[in-house]
This record gives structure tokens, C-alpha cells and sequence, in this order.
């Protein structure tokens, strides 16, 4: 038996919103939008390059926070820690696409053994490593 990881939930405000901002800023792309009740959506986004292999990679699941507890963990569902990771094949040309787009890092790039990170925040806060691997 083969198991992967398909979806992670991420808790938003506001539907439209969060997509023009993972389309606009992090170039993502919609892979499903479908209207569940009238205010539930099951939308599910990723970047450019998953598009093309749906099932094969992980997308988020944007989820609209429907109670107060669900709202409090909005743009902190772990605690302050990085929460996704973002690969790259080209880390300089996403970095600085991504600070002209006004995303903004918290932390600057770092050249590890392993490859280069930097640390940069999406529209609610939560935190996210653009990575590029040796």
C-alpha cells in the first residue's frame, strides 16, 4: 500500500483574499474551487509546477475559520514555528521576485551545507521557509 500526504489545512479569513494573494505574490495556482454550503468552500491551491501532477503532490486546503478557537489560530496554526516549506529550483529568482511583490522575510537567506533558506511570512503571518537544496 502507497500513502501520501494530499492536503494541509490552512486557516483563513476570507477565501477570495487568500487566493489573490498566493496567485499575486507566490505565483500559485487554483486547483479546485467548489462552493460546499454558502459560506464553505473546498479550495485547494498550489504552486505552478504541482498543477501538472495532481495526486502527487501536496496542496493546501484553504479553510475558512468557522468559530472563534478556529480564528484565534489563524497565521499562528504552530505555535510561531515555521509552518510550510517551500521548495525552489531557483532560490535567487524566487527571492527577489518575492521581495519585489512585497512578501515579506524575517529571516534573510542563509547558505547552509544543505542548500539556502530564507524565512518570509504570508498574508495572515504564519511562516514558511523558501528553501533551494544542493
Amino acid at each position: 500500500m502507497s500513502q501520501q500526504i494530499a492536503h494541509i489545512a490552512l486557516l483563513v479569513n476570507d477565501y477570495d483574499k487568500t487566493i489573490k494573494f498566493y496567485k499575486e505574490k507566490l505565483n500559485f495556482v487554483i486547483i479546485e474551487d467548489t462552493a460546499l454550503s454558502e459560506n464553505k468552500r473546498w479550495v485547494l491551491i498550489a504552486p505552478k509546477n504541482n498543477a501538472d501532477e495532481i495526486g502527487k503532490g501536496c496542496c493546501l486546503l484553504l479553510a475558512a475559520a468557522s468559530n472563534d478557537e478556529q480564528r484565534s489560530r489563524i497565521g499562528n496554526q504552530t505555535g510561531g514555528r515555521v509552518f510550510l516549506f517551500l521548495y525552489t529550483d531557483n532560490f535567487q529568482k524566487d527571492f527577489m521576485d518575492m521581495q519585489e511583490k512585497g512578501i515579506k522575510f524575517i529571516r534573510q537567506p542563509v547558505k547552509e551545507k544543505w542548500g539556502t533558506v530564507a524565512v518570509f511570512e504570508d498574508l495572515y503571518g504564519n511562516l514558511w521557509d523558501l528553501i533551494e537544496r544542493v
